[in-house]
């Protein structure tokens, strides 16, 4: 029987309250040995396709058997399915609610179950609002202990589960068109546009009637002033310089978003 030893923790918490805490408490009651590490706690309330960006972000940082946990869960309590799913590289442990879409879309599945066995819950009659403590911890840190994932519950099918649509990216006569899919804690805008498609060549993003060029750090351009580049994501992004890029320019999650390139 394999034993993996990390979790990580993905939620949309905070730290003001104790859910964190006590979710660290319920892993460590049943293998103190474990190596819990956070991911973050700040997602926006609800926002599923934060999560989901945000996992599939941090997702290959991590060795191979980690099992990560997601809880931002706004239908905690009703009929969407608890699970946990085997990749040949890890696991994920959480909400059947789209929040895994980023990482389903490039990694083929080995496995997934339902978390129904009872057995590897915190108690048999887990609370409605509060999954993350008395299925989602309990699950995967028996898990990461070297229970098979077999055991938690039973095997569904794979094509059964929940995705959130794609954020697209496509071709244009001039460029690349694309959406906004992220916004971080800075301001940041993250677009669906691969920062391949920009690599090398002199490219800007019109926002009305505004050219924000695409450069190559935050400091090519002066203090408060908006610029485009790829960010350590991957992704192509829009910033301001020591500033907010999603106060001043106005986007939001799911905008449609253009790259102009000149070769």
């Amino acid at each position: 029987m394999s034993s993996y030893q990390l979790i990580t923790l993905l939620t949309d918490f905070g730290f003001n309250d104790i859910y964190v805490g006590v979710m660290k408490g319920v892993i460590a009651q049943i293998n103190p040995t474990l190596t819990v590490i956070d991911l973050t706690h700040e997602i926006p309330p609800q926002n599923i396709a934060a999560a989901q960006f945000n996992l599939m972000s941090a997702y290959p940082y991590f060795p191979p058997g980690t099992v990560h946990i997601v809880v931002v869960d706004p239908g905690v309590g009703g009929e969407r399915r608890s699970i946990a799913i085997e990749f040949s590289d890890g696991f994920l442990i959480g909400p059947d609610n789209g929040v895994f879409t980023g990482i389903l879309s490039r990694r083929p599945i080995v496995q997934v179950v339902s978390l129904s066995n009872t057995n590897y819950w915190r108690i048999s009659n887990p609370s409605y609002t509060f999954h993350g403590r008395d299925i989602f911890a309990p699950a995967a840190a028996h898990l990461a202990s070297g229970v098979p994932l077999k055991e938690l519950g039973d095997i569904i099918d794979p094509s059964s589960l929940i995705h959130l649509p794609i954020p697209f990216f496509t071709p244009t006569p001039t460029g690349f068109a694309g959406t906004v899919q992220h916004i971080d804690r800075f301001g940041n805008i993250i677009t669906s546009i691969p920062g391949d498609c920009v690599e090398g060549k002199t490219w800007s993003i019109p926002i009305g009637k505004r050219a924000i060029p695409g450069c190559r750090t935050y400091n090519d351009v002066k203090r408060g002033n908006p610029l485009a580049l790829i960010g350590s994501h991957g992704w192509v992004e829009i910033a301001v310089n020591s500033g907010d890029a999603h106060f001043q320019l106005r986007l939001n999650w799911g905008d449609p978003v253009k790259v102009e390139v000149r070769e």
